[in-house]
């Protein structure tokens, strides 16, 4: 199964964080693969503490606000191909891809090698990618789609993101 989380709300990368706790609870093997970002989010602390869940980043960090260079490039298509060999080897129950979604608006990878990627997953195997601007055709080929929307949010009011909290 094909899942996406996406929109323009708070909540898309919690949500699947959600979902690997659940699976971890029933003794499923995760595959959580970062795309974009790279460094110390407090998830990872919990994270490292469950034996069967595996995080990797394929991010330099930072937000990448201008256009990508080189090594963001790299970084993304070294991570989708570190995807295709772990959907390959059937190692895991459920894969995440977070922020696959904005590598691809940012044109760092290609949705033809994306959505080829997630057509080889065996039907036992369980897709999630999140990440805002999710492309049409992606949602074509997913079997759950949730948007998460804004309605309102606290940075509008000047608050920052918090420790514990937005990362």
């Amino acid at each position: 199964m094909i899942q996406v989380y996406t929109g323009n709300g708070k909540g898309k990368t919690t949500a699947c964080l959600g979902l690997a706790l659940r699976a971890q609870g029933a003794g499923l093997k995760v595959f959580i693969g970062q795309f974009i970002k790279k460094g110390h989010y407090s998830e990872l602390s919990a994270l490292k503490k469950l034996a069967n869940i595996k995080v990797e980043q394929f991010g330099r960090g930072g937000f990448i606000i201008k256009k990508p260079v080189l090594k963001d490039l790299e970084f993304a298509e070294n991570g989708l191909s570190k995807i295709r060999d772990i959907i390959a080897k059937e190692a895991y129950d459920l894969v995440i891809l977070d922020e696959i979604n904005m590598a691809i608006r940012l044109k760092l990878l290609k949705l033809e090698k994306v959505l080829e990627v997630i057509k080889r997953a065996p039907k036992n195997m369980e897709l999630i990618l999140t990440g805002r601007y999710a492309p049409s055709r992606l949602l074509g080929a997913a079997d759950l789609v949730s948007e998460i929307k804004e309605k309102k949010h606290y940075y509008k009011k000047g608050k920052k993101a918090r420790k514990g909290i937005e990362f």
